[in-house]
């Protein structure tokens, strides 16, 4: 199972705090670099509109006063200075969206999980303050919420209640600082944008390919790990079900290896865990008892497919395929230099011989012992490169080329025994990929289905001409 990114996101609800708690020595105890893109005045700005304009609003429940996302390292990346990273991935957001980030690089304590901290504005400042003027007086009852006349605000006894509030007409009763929120950050869609631009970027900077990661495929055949976190007072619950889901990732991985197609496999998960779970959420409310039953049972149906479809051996080569490797080369470097050699012989010698026996007379003496000097040359060339050849095997322990080519030829045969008894057992076993229709196919197949209808590609409507260009 490839090794998975992890980007999560989570609302701030107090930017100030979280600032000093990802960025305080004093709090953590791995703290590699602090960076930022604006200046502590700006957050606290942000975080006095927020409240302002969460006021005004009167929702229920918590100001949203920024969000942070949390990018999860490969253990390389400790490799690389912390503040070059830390700000490689900063900018990287500024850049990308063009609000104001505050970034934080951190260990967690057994220095397993190298991850950064990214808390970003939802908000962008506005180049000129925004400030309205009261056209007549303005009344704000003790919660802050505008009320049309002063009777609202005023208690049994007609005092005006406290924590109210009056703005006099001409005065400034609103200064905004900031735009609007940033409707995108909340979606859904903008998490996986950043899921996938982040893995890139991680990426970009490791260069063995094995130790890439990927972005988790959530329909896909693997169910994903759960992240536990620091003081989770459900870590026991989320362990259990973290167990339960290796277990299943872990009978896929034999399901195929075993040659179950991907697409069975998908439909069982789909079928039995997937649509269960949804099924058991709407009846039972969030279970975690009923959800390892539901990923038990999906595992036994999926062991059960796998005993069915118990597939024959996979035919085994029988010679050493990194050593047949090497003797390709080798044959390869052989034919070259043959190639050249026939070109001296055939083309090049031949010329220069009939240039000699044209050069007749005293008076041509000159030329004549010129092209006598490139033909020696050239004769010389064919001898070493014939030297060149017996020496090449002869350094790869073979006597001569005669014993190296009757080598060759016997693993060539083994080779493509093997590589026709692997494709007879995937056809026979339902694992060949079936072949991509190729452009001039598709032609084809629209010019006979526009002939039976009696239409040209003129006359097609155009969903089917779009369709066919898109295909192109």
């Amino acid at each position: 199972m490839p090794r998975h990114s992890f980007v999560q996101i989570q609302k701030i609800t107090n930017v100030k705090g979280r600032i000093d708690y990802i960025s305080s020595h004093a709090r953590q105890e791995n703290l590699y670099a602090v960076y930022d893109t604006a200046p502590l005045k700006f957050w606290n700005m942000l975080a006095k509109e927020n409240q302002r304009e969460f006021l005004k609003s009167g929702t229920e429940g918590k100001c949203i006063e920024a969000r942070e996302l949390i990018i999860a390292l490969p253990e390389s990346y400790v490799n690389f200075e912390p503040d070059w990273v830390l700000k490689t991935f900063t900018d990287s957001f500024k850049e990308t969206h063009g609000v104001e980030c505050v970034a934080a690089l951190h260990h967690n304590k057994k220095k397993t999980n190298y991850h950064i901290h990214l808390i970003f504005s939802e908000r962008t400042m506005l180049e000129e303050p925004d400030i309205k003027i009261a056209s007549r007086n303005m009344f704000y009852d003790e919660h802050g919420k505008h009320v049309r006349t002063k009777k609202e605000l005023l208690d049994e006894q007609g005092n005006m209640r406290s924590g109210c509030t009056i703005t006099a007409k001409g005065e400034v009763y609103e200064r905004r600082l900031f735009s609007n929120k940033i409707s995108h950050f909340k979606s859904d869609i903008f998490l996986e944008n950043e899921k996938n631009r982040y893995t890139d970027l991680i990426n970009l900077y490791i260069k063995n390919p094995l130790e890439q990661l990927q972005v988790f495929d959530k329909s896909g055949v693997y169910l994903p790990m759960k992240k536990i976190g620091k003081n989770n007072p459900k870590a026991a619950e989320i362990i259990a079900d973290n167990q339960a889901r290796k277990e299943w990732n872990q009978a896929v991985d034999v399901a195929l290896v075993e040659g179950v197609p991907e697409a069975d496999i998908k439909e069982i998960k789909k079928a039995e865990i997937s649509k269960k779970v949804g099924q058991s959420i709407a009846v039972n409310g969030r279970n975690p008892r009923l959800f390892l039953q539901i990923i038990m049972r999906a595992r036994v149906i999926l062991m059960n497919l796998l005993c069915k479809r118990k597939l024959p051996p996979q035919p085994k080569i029988t010679v050493d395929i990194t050593e047949f490797r090497k003797m390709q080369g080798i044959k390869q470097d052989l034919d070259k230099q043959v190639r050249i050699i026939r070109q001296i012989e055939e083309k090049e010698l031949p010329d220069l011989l009939r240039q000699s026996g044209d050069l007749k007379g005293i008076f041509k003496s000159k030329e004549r012992k010129e092209v006598e000097r490139q033909i020696g040359i050239a004769q010389n060339r064919v001898s070493d490169l014939k030297s060149y050849m017996a020496k090449a095997v002869n350094r790869y322990g073979y006597k001569n080329i005669q014993s190296f080519i009757k080598v060759y030829g016997q693993c060539e045969k083994a080779v493509r025994q093997y590589q026709k008894e692997l494709e007879e057992w995937k056809e026979n076993n339902g694992l060949k990929q079936p072949k991509p229709e190729s452009i001039r196919d598709k032609i084809r197949r629209y010019e006979r289905e526009a002939k039976e209808k009696n239409l040209t590609f003129l006359d097609l409507p155009r969903q089917e001409k779009e369709k066919y260009r898109n295909e192109r």
